[in-house]
């Protein structure tokens, strides 16, 4: 099946438009302009001489960076091994989540999804809204509860970071870090493997957003293999859409919010099947960018 890759990035974009305070400063670090990284390989992460990162804990999770300095933005390891990191999406907007009272959708989360990951004991990496743990603290308890899965950011409401993101609703840009920490300090108490990794919403950031999140101490995640699952009406063209662009190093981006990707869990075993044959092993993210 031959599948167009932009009008896929575009689809998985659109669907998702429908898809505590922080500690006291005395004065937030400055940033430090370097340019963020978009590329694959994990480089070392300069010190800014700015100040610890938010708090200790955080400055040991894999992803942490030094606080003020702009994230690099990442997109995918190394190319030179046969690792690759499957991420999922947990996303819930203030829309999806009035669907779902209103009973006009089951579920957005993917509980056929998880178990064939924990049956066929694949490493993976969720990237979650503090909306979508909130709603779900059961089913994050059972991700953060399993050793091959580790957490990510995804924001707090699935908002927009820029003023054009395919129709998001925008988080204000005073707005913007504090919605990114929020979801920190709702995910943290989970436990589990928490990361300082973060994925905007639609993927869509600009150099002010980047500096926004300056301060956390956080590092970007984009993706190289946008798996076109939201817009999916069955699970091949998702399958081949991941099995067409994975490669060595790959950062696939899949979604395990059930009502808005009907079909991933459908085409999550053929996916594994053509990453065996293709002798690629899925890793953690984490895992992945570390070498």
């Amino acid at each position: 099946m031959v599948v167009d890759r932009r009008a896929l990035a575009l689809m998985v974009v659109l669907v998702l438009a429908g898809c505590g305070e922080p500690a006291p400063r005395t004065g937030p670090p400055p940033i430090v302009e370097a340019a963020p990284v978009v590329s694959g390989e994990a480089a070392p992460v300069a010190s800014s001489g700015a100040g610890p990162v938010v708090s200790s804990g955080p400055a040991l999770l894999p992803g942490a960076a030094g606080a003020g300095m702009l994230p690099r933005v990442v997109r995918h390891g190394p190319r030179d091994g046969n690792r690759v990191a499957l991420t999922f999406d947990a996303d819930m907007t203030d829309a999806m989540a009035v669907r779902l009272r209103r009973g006009e959708v089951k579920s957005y989360a993917n509980l056929r999804l998880l178990g064939i990951l924990e049956k066929r004991r694949i490493p993976a990496t969720f990237f979650v809204t503090g909306q979508w743990a909130e709603e779900y603290p059961e089913v994050t308890r059972r991700i953060v509860g399993n050793p091959r899965f580790e957490v990510a950011n995804h924001s707090y409401e699935h908002a927009a970071f820029t003023g054009d993101c395919y129709g998001l609703p925008r988080v204000g840009p005073a707005d913007m870090t504090e919605d990114v920490a929020k979801t920190f300090r709702v995910l943290e108490p989970f436990g589990g493997r928490q990361t300082r990794y973060f994925r905007f919403p639609g993927l869509c950031h600009d150099r002010a957003a980047l500096r926004a999140l300056a301060p956390l101490g956080v590092t970007v995640v984009d993706g190289d293999v946008v798996s076109g699952d939201p817009f999916a009406r069955g699970p091949d063209p998702v399958v081949d859409a991941v099995l067409s662009q994975v490669k060595p190093g790959s950062v696939v981006i899949m979604h395990v919010t059930e009502a808005n990707a009907l079909y991933t869990d459908d085409a999550l075993p053929a996916i594994l099947a053509g990453l065996r044959r293709r002798g690629l092993e899925p890793v953690t993210l984490s895992e992945l960018l570390a070498g």
